[in-house]
């Protein structure tokens, strides 16, 4: 194909040009008023002048009809692999491109999508948009997408030049059930009532013989699953209670109904993180003593602990007349704190608290019993605990994990921890730690001297660090359903003074309060994991005080099984690096220890919404002037059709043919030669000359005559 136009190449800029030419008209004009009857030679003259510094030239350019492009979008995300839409998605599209080859200058682009890495879905607007991108607009004649229509960023999607066709798999009579969270807490308080508010969602063809109602599955942790009919489409708040700190997994399940199109989206997961609402703990000092005040500042640091404090500030052995009950500013509310409202403390301590007759026996008795049922007391020892007046000769010496000998160590000695302490999750790890008595030199700074130990001798509980002369320092134990810890000395506030350097205080008594609390990561035997974000990858865990553990069993989602050997990391800490195949819900087991972990979400977004629609579509396909069409109508024939007219029909679509083409040669040449316009100009202007002096002569001669 061949074109012809003219161009120019101005010698001076197009103002200057456009200037001389109104000059030219001013002096035309005034040639016209003159009377000079060559004023149009004088003007052709001027034109030509004028188009000789335009420098007009032909340009000729030879073309090349171009084929017409034809985007094929092959969705292949895995809500495209439920039922039969495999299949009708793989028929479509061969018979679209052998449709496209057989009709001549078509070219056909096939872009295949996959799942969006991250659970981020059917990519079909970005897909779109980088194919477009990559091809000239004006070869593009349309865009078929074979697709159940679900687009998880439709708005990427691009205003195509030519029609969007969307070919819908999937079927008018699907239907499917989900479990849609609307709200969930991030945290739980223990013990206290939390909601999550849920709904159980019907989608497309719902047949009536579902009745409009659901079964649901509530598991805490996979355990005591709870069943309940409820009704669909309507907010659901469902009442939970913690019972443990830390991560609690909260899964939800409906039982699978025949018919609907699949059951991952029957499953939801909820992680929760159990906390305390406040710790409540009762302080009891025998006497004013330096450590006092460092427990105090201690636990009144902290907000979340309610702290009741009272000291024995005169012992009953000092007879002066005054009655007991005004022995305190304050009347000490024994029958109330360790009878009536001794449950509601999660830990009590003694602090150099000897039994000097302000308790009665029985209270002893009530303590031993509230321990057994799940309490928790520490015992910082003093003197006194090597007397008669010793706690350990009341009934709480039933449960101390060790027995006093009656001698007191009042010489410098530097707290260790023991071998089964280096494992002991209370004392592994603390900064600064020395090396068991006995393992050499310690070398660098380490722990400050305490000055004074209570000796202990049979051991009954997990001896965790040792004092003088090798003895038992911190002991600690499990009674009944509670925990005892007894702390030998009543030095520890030494390291708060910052004395011969110090020492790790407040994290010490800190890991003795939250295991006597049952804290999950202060567990001697524990299994836990930790979910490296963004990822299907996780860091099993394992704390034991054994030398060694077995294998830790993953159950997978699909029921299938796999066991991962850990090696151990640090002492006590046994580790292993794990990546899940897909998201969902592993359970870790390891004897009787067991923990559920949610692996990205559930129900992966794929499955959120199943059933085909190209509602998600509708802007873009209506911006193209394309249509919708579903396969299980058949499949359509391809039609060329002018731009603007209906792009789809009964059994048909349309593509817009585009009609681009490509130059292959571009012929340029002057209209004139520059001495040939020179010459032309002269010629005229000489005319003019000419005819204006033949007037002059012929009017001259006849006024003479």
């Amino acid at each position: 194909m061949n074109g012809l136009s003219v161009i120019f190449a101005p010698l001076l800029p197009w103002p200057v040009i456009a200037g001389a030419g109104v000059v030219a008209l001013v002096l035309l004009a005034l040639a016209l008023w003159r009377g000079l009857r060559g004023w149009a030679l004088r003007a052709l003259a001027a034109l030509v002048l004028l188009a000789a510094i335009a420098q007009p030239s032909l340009q000729r350019e030879e073309t090349a009809p171009l084929s017409d492009i034809v985007l094929l979008i092959d969705d292949r995300s895995a809500s495209q692999r439920l039922s039969d839409r495999a299949d009708q998605s793989d028929g479509a599209v061969n018979a679209l491109q052998a449709q496209l080859a057989a009709m001549p200058n078509i070219e056909t682009r096939r872009i295949t999508v996959h799942d969006g890495a991250d659970n981020a879905g059917s990519e079909l607007g970005a897909a779109l948009a980088e194919a477009l991108a990559s091809e000239p607009r004006a070869r593009v004649a349309g865009a078929l997408m074979v697709t159940d229509g679900q687009a998880h960023d439709a708005a990427l999607a691009p205003v195509l030049p030519a029609p969007l066709q969307v070919l819908l798999t999937g079927k008018r009579s699907d239907w499917d059930r989900r479990i849609l969270i609307e709200t969930a807490p991030a945290f739980g308080i223990i013990g206290e009532e939390t909601a999550i508010r849920l709904k159980i969602e019907d989608m497309g063809d719902v047949p009536a013989s579902t009745g409009g109602t659901a079964q649901i599955t509530i598991s805490i942790d996979g355990k005591d699953p709870k069943s309940y009919t409820v009704r669909t489409g309507r907010d659901l708040e469902l009442p939970l209670t913690l019972d443990h700190g830390g991560q609690n997994v909260v899964q939800f399940s409906l039982a699978p109904v025949e018919g609907e199109l699949t059951d991952r989206n029957n499953v939801a997961t909820v992680q929760i993180n159990g906390v305390r609402d406040r710790l409540r703990v009762l302080l009891v000092s025998g006497q004013p003593h330096a450590g006092e005040r460092t427990w105090r500042n201690l636990l009144k640091s902290d907000a979340g602990v309610d702290l009741v404090h009272f000291t024995i500030l005169r012992p009953p052995e000092k007879q002066d007349g005054v009655p007991v009950s005004e022995l305190s500013l304050i009347a000490f509310p024994t029958q109330e704190l360790f009878v009536d409202k001794i449950d509601e403390f999660d830990l009590i301590i003694f602090d150099r608290y000897g039994a000097r007759g302000i308790l009665p026996s029985a209270y002893f008795d009530n303590i031993k019993e509230y321990v057994e049922r799940g309490g928790a007391i520490l015992v910082a020892a003093g003197p006194e605990f090597a007397t008669v007046e010793s706690l350990f000769q009341t009934s709480l010496g039933d449960i101390m994990p060790a027995r006093p000998t009656g001698r007191v160590i009042s010489e410098s000695f530097l707290p260790r921890p023991t071998d089964l302490g280096l494992r002991h999750p209370v004392t592994a790890g603390l900064k600064g730690a020395p090396k068991p008595e006995g393992e050499g030199d310690d070398e660098g700074p380490h722990w400050g001297h305490w000055l004074r130990q209570i000796e202990l001798a049979n051991p009954t509980g997990e001896v965790v660090m040792s004092g003088a002369e090798g003895k038992p320092l911190l002991v600690l134990s499990r009674e009944g359903k509670g925990r005892v810890a007894l702390l030998a000395s009543d030095h520890a506030w030494l390291w708060d003074r910052g004395y011969d350097g110090g020492g790790p205080q407040l994290e010490l008594l800190r890991r003795i309060a939250h295991w006597e609390m049952k804290e999950p990561e202060l567990e001697e035997e524990a299994l836990f994991a930790e979910i490296n974000p963004g990822s299907l990858s996780m860091q099993i865990i394992r704390r034991s005080m054994e030398e060694s553990v077995p294998p830790v069993t993953i159950t997978l989602p699909d029921g299938s099984t796999q066991e991962i050997t850990l090696s151990e990391t640090a002492p006590g800490r046994f580790t292993a690096r794990w990546t899940a195949p897909e998201a969902g819900l592993y359970r870790l087991q390891d004897g009787d220890l067991e923990r559920v972990v949610a692996m990205g979400p559930a129900s992966p977004r794929e499955f959120e919404q199943t059933i085909a629609s190209a509602e998600p579509l509708a802007n873009a396909i209506a911006a193209s002037g394309g249509g919708v069409t579903r396969l299980q109508d058949g499949i359509p024939r391809i039609r060329e059709i002018r731009a603007g007219r209906p792009s789809a029909g009964r059994g048909w679509i349309g593509i817009t043919p585009r009609g681009a083409t490509a130059t292959t040669d571009i012929r340029v040449q002057p209209l004139l030669p520059a001495w040939a316009w020179l010459l032309l100009a002269a010629l005229l202007t000489v005319s003019a000359w000419l005819v204006e002096g033949r007037n002059r002569r012929s009017g001259g001669g006849g006024a003479t005559a």
